[in-house]
């Protein structure tokens, strides 16, 4: 691996020696060209000298955004540049993804194995998306999620005969549309009536011990009971283009 020049941006005295040690002792090829406490010296300085990689903390001056703002606006900017995240930030998941959508091309939470050279060198390799084992876990942990809500949904399809009408029906019933809003949806080729008729379907197929027929089951009722099957999926309920 050739040698490449780094900038660290880290706003914690303790902390940023804290880097410099693990990058001086564990990374022989990266070259420390700077360091930056606040956005302002960070912008002063890669104007001065354009590094390959920008070791980002996303919280600087107790802000987390701007870190963020950082890394956008570095990869706009620069985007021959690696920026890799080293953050402390370990339980603000809603900030890993805005970086991520930001343009990052790793993520290090500060806990755990910390900061390796193997994730350095795989970033500075080219790999997308490098993290360490605590965000993996967390990673698969959703991909496992994903994946059973998916063959529930596909068994909960076939044993209750339902389709792709009825899951949309179901889906914009969820989201608070009324049965004429739904008409007026591209591709959906039922009136009010027919989607009366199709509900009360529905019902008798998802609730089979119901002894009343359709008596007390209501749309809201009827949608709770499709979240619980997996028909229609809480994480992904987005409305059909109009």
């Amino acid at each position: 691996m050739q040698n490449f020049k780094v900038i660290i941006v880290e706003d914690v005295p303790l902390e940023l020696k804290g880097t410099l040690r693990i990058v001086e002792s564990d990374i022989p090829e990266a070259q420390v060209i700077g360091t930056a406490d606040s956005e302002a010296a960070y912008w002063k300085l890669i104007k001065q000298q354009q590094p390959d990689l920008v070791l980002l903390d996303l919280g600087l001056g107790g802000f987390t955004t701007i870190g963020v703002e950082i890394c956008r606006q570095t990869k706009e900017t620069y985007p021959e540049v690696r920026v890799l995240i080293f953050t402390g930030e370990i339980y603000n998941e809603k900030l890993w993804v805005d970086a991520l959508d930001a343009g990052a091309d790793g993520i290090i939470l500060k806990t755990g194995e910390l900061l390796t050279r193997h994730d350095v060198i795989s970033v500075m390799d080219g790999k997308q998306l490098v993290f360490n084992e605590p965000i993996l876990q967390k990673i698969v942990e959703q991909f496992k999620r994903s994946v059973s809500g998916q063959l529930a949904k596909q068994e909960a399809v076939v044993n209750y005969e339902v389709d792709e009408y009825d899951e949309r029906f179901l889906r914009h019933l969820a989201l608070g549309y009324t049965k004429e809003q739904i008409t007026q949806l591209r591709g959906m080729p039922f009136g009010v009536k027919s989607l009366e008729k199709r509900q009360n379907e529905l019902v008798q197929k998802l609730f089979p011990d119901n002894r009343r027929g359709n008596m007390g089951v209501n749309a809201t009722r009827l949608v709770v009971r499709a979240l619980q099957l997996g028909i229609i999926d809480l994480n992904n309920l987005e409305p059909d283009e109009d």
